[in-house]
Parts: C-alpha cells; structure tokens; sequence
C-alpha cells in the first residue's frame, strides 16, 4: 500500500463514501415488515453491488484499482447488512443510517490497514 497522504485520504474517503451509499440504499429499501434474516442477505448483496459501482465509475481511476476494490466492497456489504438488520427491528432515522455506514466505512478501512500491515511483517514476505 502507498504510504502518502493523497492514498491514506483516499482510502477513508472511498470506503466513508461507500458505506455511506449502501447504508441509505438499504435505509430506502428496507422497513420492520422485512425479515431480518432476508433483509440481511439482501443487504450484504445490494451493498456490495453498491459499493461495485461507485468504485468502478468514480473511485479506481483516482485511487487505483486493487487498493480500492476490496475495501470498498467490504464496506458496502457490512454497512448494508448492518443498516439492513437494523432496519428491520426498529423505525431508523436517515442520519443514523448514514452515521452506520460512515463508522463502518472507517472501521473497515482500520481493519484492511491491520491486516496489511499484519501480512507485511510476516517472514519471507518482501
């Protein structure tokens, strides 16, 4: 991973931006008259296919493919499944929808960087 500011803000911008998209795509779609269990699979799908596109048609050409994808589909589909659970329990506001994507966005992004940083310490590794 490149390790400057433009990429760095790059990463928690994209994966922000990812979350927030799926989670209100699934804050628009589901209701508490969903299963949890069905809006939840749903959800995982329709976030990653979210987060797909906004990566392909805005995000790879600034910040590179392979860095961009993985995050930025994690992100869609934990953000989604979690507003899409969350969804169906109780009346959602819009702002926590959004707040719930955001979080998870950043989370993932901490968690990629973790394991990548994980991964380059291990021996024989270059």
């Amino acid at each position: 991973m490149p390790r400057n500011w433009y990429f760095t803000l790059g990463d928690l911008f994209s994966n922000a931006l990812c979350g927030l998209l799926a989670a209100l795509s699934c804050f628009y779609l589901f209701d508490t008259s969903w299963s949890m269990f069905i809006a939840m699979i749903l959800a995982m799908l329709l976030g990653m296919a979210v987060a797909m596109l906004a990566a392909l048609l805005f995000l790879m050409r600034f910040f590179g493919a392979m860095e961009i994808m993985l995050p930025t589909m994690v992100t869609g589909m934990v953000a989604s499944m979690i507003v899409g659970m969350r969804a169906t329990m109780a009346e959602l506001s819009q702002m926590d929808a959004c707040l719930y994507g955001m979080i998870s966005g950043l989370a993932v992004t901490g968690f990629c960087w973790a394991a990548n940083e994980h991964i380059q310490r291990q021996p024989g590794h270059d």
